[in-house]
């Protein structure tokens, strides 16, 4: 896996993946940045909710449940000082389908949190990291 940054003036930068996918970054405008993407820390917690949504929702389907929505929502705390690391993330996932089982989708938060997730397993390596869920029932 290979990715490339590119200054494009400013704070801004554009990464582009082997896949051939781009994505602006920009420093806040707190610390002179224009806005012009995503901070670098936003997207570590983008990939982290991206890896674990994926691993969730597959096991679900393969577990034959009738799946029609999943978001994941994170939270996360800063260290004060620089550098500003996270000190806790909190992912929230927002289930909805039809007929769900809670012990099916609670198997797969937490298979997803310790055996699949890389970059929620990377991440916990320093940094706590928990997890918990709520299952709506789809219209």
């Amino acid at each position: 896996m290979k990715v490339e940054v590119d200054w494009k003036g400013g704070k801004a930068f554009e990464a582009i993946a082997d896949s051939g996918h781009k994505v602006m970054m920009d420093a806040s405008p707190a610390v002179g940045g224009e806005n012009r993407g995503s901070r670098p820390m936003e997207l570590l917690l983008m990939g982290l909710g991206g890896c674990s949504s994926i691993d969730v929702t597959m096991m679900l389907q393969k577990s034959r449940q009738e799946v029609t929505d999943c978001k994941a929502v994170i939270e996360a705390e800063r260290a004060d000082a620089i550098p500003a690391v996270f000190t806790s993330i909190h992912v929230h996932f927002i289930v909805t389908g039809k007929g769900l089982s809670e012990k099916y989708v609670a198997r797969a938060v937490q298979l997803s949190a310790e055996k699949y997730c890389s970059a929620s397993i990377m991440l916990a390596k320093a940094v706590d990291i928990t997890h918990d869920f709520e299952i709506l029932e789809a219209d």
